[in-house]
């Protein structure tokens, strides 16, 4: 039984980035001063995640009610295990993605960086109102937030590539929530009277019968943030945006509230035990399993490396869907350890894509050839952050990936085991030729001439960090790790 610890940090870790973009907003005409605001934000953010760090360890939730709606509808924030590790992530990696946005904005004299910068900040409040969430109707909320506030991020450039893929953005993510999670929620609180997360599941107690599939994959597609295929399309086209805003929607915040939601649904609205009870566990892995590996497919084709690593997500992001979904305890702890582990390794090989764009105005893999010559620390680091999402050793990604494969054997699931082993396969042929060429060809071969160099050190300084950070949850998992061991047990 879990003790409640009643306290404003929770509160106050989402405060701290949303009163951080009046002053960014004021600051325009003062790059050093805005970027100020930006790192005083994040390290305020960050410093109040770690500070709930030995509460959660030792077994406690901490607890904040905003306001009462209904009879057993409240906005309440909570924070337990799972919520505190996604806090983590996104906290942590919001300094290192400012750092680099000063780099990136700054050397290809990006236009409305004032803008940016604030917006960026109020996504980080949309996404700790995410983790923090302690019902269905507080996380729909902050979901919606998130998908407002990230939308002047993805119609940046403001041309008509933008602005189509703004459309298509706003389209997917709030027309997917408005028409399936909406009515699921409003189904789930009339028939149980609350929308509260509860580690058995408020559905376990509900006589659903045959609606339970029905719910699970309203749930699944509704939070299309999470990518399922088909509802997929909306994350390659957002690559138009600015490369920090590609790490945020693929690392830090978007897609990851969308696994975290679907996270949440599966182990405190139905519950684990019930998700194995009623049958749902195929439903959700074959489903999760059809995009893994149709993405890995689709992404051994594309020649732009920002979508070759769009679509290396689409199928990351399933990776974690089917570790939840497996719902044996070593399979949910792997996919909910992936979240941070893909996170510190995709935000790298983002990085480093801007960081080649920056130093070379180069977008597609076929002209980057040598360029590990030229290059050697951003591909190095690129190398790290490849391994890491393949799951080769001595990388984070390895650690989770073995959980959810030995969570499928306990499973019995041999078919999600091929598909885990599959993709892992595919992954490496999409990522270590493009790697391999950029290192080992003739001196003919190359592409780039001796005047092509490192990028910027704000550039360049953040993707070592992360390919550092990523090496170092080889070798010490056990600080997230121990959240998801925390929230399952």
């Amino acid at each position: 039984m879990s003790v409640f610890v009643v306290s404003c940090k929770p509160l106050l870790a989402m405060l701290s980035s949303l009163v951080a973009v009046l002053p960014i907003s004021l600051s325009g005409k003062n790059q050093n001063r805005r970027e100020f605001w930006t790192f005083l934000a994040a390290f305020i953010k960050f410093g109040i995640v770690l500070s709930m760090i030995p509460t959660i360890l030792a077994g406690a939730v901490i607890e904040q009610k905003l306001v009462s709606i209904l009879p057993g509808l409240s906005l309440v924030l909570r924070v337990d295990g799972f919520g505190l590790l996604f806090a983590l992530v996104a906290s942590s990696l919001w300094i290192v993605t400012s750092m680099y946005s000063i780099g990136y904005m700054r050397g290809l004299k990006e236009h409305a960086q004032t803008r940016f910068f604030a917006f960026f900040a109020l996504s980080l409040f949309a996404t700790l109102g995410v983790a923090f969430s302690g019902n269905l109707l507080t996380l729909y909320v902050f979901y919606e937030i998130l998908s407002l506030s990230t939308y002047p991020l993805v119609t940046h450039h403001q041309d008509k590539d933008s602005r189509d893929s703004g459309r298509k953005y706003l389209m997917y993510l709030i027309g997917s929530s408005v028409g399936l999670v909406l009515p699921a929620m409003i189904y789930i609180y009339h028939i149980a009277g609350t929308l509260d997360f509860s580690a058995a599941g408020i559905l376990a107690q509900q006589d659903i019968g045959t609606l339970a599939p029905l719910l699970i994959v309203m749930f699944l597609y509704g939070f299309g943030k999470a990518g399922l295929m088909p509802l997929h399309s909306w994350l390659p086209g957002a690559m138009v945006a600015p490369t920090p805003v590609s790490s945020l929607l693929h690392a830090v915040a978007v897609v990851k509230v969308g696994v975290f939601c679907i996270g949440r649904v599966i182990t405190g609205i139905f519950g684990i035990e019930y998700i194995t009870s009623a049958g749902l566990v195929p439903i959700i892995c074959y489903i999760a399993g059809f995009t893994v590996i149709v993405a890995s497919l689709i992404a051994l084709y594309q020649d732009n490396l920002k979508r070759r690593l769009a679509f290396s997500t689409v199928g990351q992001l399933a990776y974690i869907i089917m570790g939840i979904g497996l719902a044996s305890e070593l399979a949910v702890i792997g996919g909910m350890t992936h979240i941070a582990m893909h996170a510190f390794g995709k935000i790298t090989l983002f990085f480093c894509a801007g960081a080649i764009y920056v130093a070379t105005g180069e977008k597609y893999i076929s002209k980057m050839v040598g360029i590990g010559y030229r290059m050697p620390l951003t591909m190095i680091a690129f190398l790290i952050g490849a391994m890491s999402v393949i799951g080769l050793p001595p990388t984070g990604g390895f650690i989770s990936k073995w959980y959810m494969l030995r969570g499928a054997m306990d499973a019995g699931q041999v078919g999600i085991m091929v598909i885990y082993l599959v993709s892992s396969f595919l992954n490496a042929c999409y990522f270590l030729p493009f790697v391999y060429r950029a290192f080992f060809c003739t001196k003919e071969e190359s592409q780039y001439e001796a005047k092509i160099k490192e990028p910027p050190l704000y550039c360049l300084l953040p993707p070592l960090i992360t390919a550092s950070i990523t090496i170092l949850l080889f070798f010490v998992p056990g600080i997230f790790m121990a959240f998801a061991k925390v929230f399952v047990g």
